[in-house]
């Protein structure tokens, strides 16, 4: 008899993680651009290795406390640049990113009332397409179950609506029959012309 194996749909933030795989390469430049507990952070720096470099981003000191720890404990401190600042910033990375993480929302174990912003985002997005290098990705996972997370949400996917098709590809990759304001995922990946 032959067993059957049930695969389910790989959820959003595997997703987000196989995309930046299957499009990043070792020794090159990434960007975490909302550390929180440094998920993210260390999955790029893991990706990376040694050779490349990893620059994070967040306004928190909770998030750079607890991502340097977990860095540390992970062996990959070394090559992670951690910055207490607005994920805006990234117009200031000298060169360019195979990779950008967003996690939008609030900092998980922190303090929900501090969240991102739908202004600061749509400049934070537009400022990373801008170093982002042909054939590199921005994936950005948007939780919106919050009290700004919907104004964010209808933000972000105007924006990307409003991309050059010519320049980028935008994905969504969303469940639809689920409750409570199920995050989703927008991959947007610069058209290697």
């Amino acid at each position: 008899m032959i067993e059957r194996r049930y695969v389910m749909f790989p959820n959003v933030l595997e997703v987000a993680r196989k995309l930046i795989r299957e499009r990043v390469r070792e020794g090159e430049t990434v960007v975490d651009a909302t550390m929180g507990n440094g998920n993210d952070t260390l999955f790029l720096a893991q990706l990376v290795k040694e050779n490349g470099k990893v620059i994070a981003f967040d306004i928190q000191p909770l998030a750079i406390e607890k991502t340097k720890e977990r860095l540390e404990r992970e062996g990959v401190a070394d090559w992670v640049e951690m910055k207490l600042a607005s994920h805006e910033e990234i117009e200031k990375l000298e060169g360019s990113a195979g990779a950008i993480m967003f996690n939008l929302g609030y900092l998980p174990g922190g303090d929900k009332e501090i969240t991102t912003q739908a202004a600061s985002t749509i400049r934070a997005i537009q400022s990373g397409l801008n170093v982002l290098r042909p054939g590199g990705i921005m994936t950005v996972m948007i939780y919106w179950g919050h009290a700004a997370g919907e104004v964010e949400k209808d933000a972000v996917e105007s924006f990307c609506h409003e991309l050059s098709q010519l320049e980028f590809l935008v994905l969504k990759y969303q469940y639809i029959n689920q409750q409570n304001q199920a995050p989703f995922l927008l991959a947007i990946e610069r058209r290697s012309l």
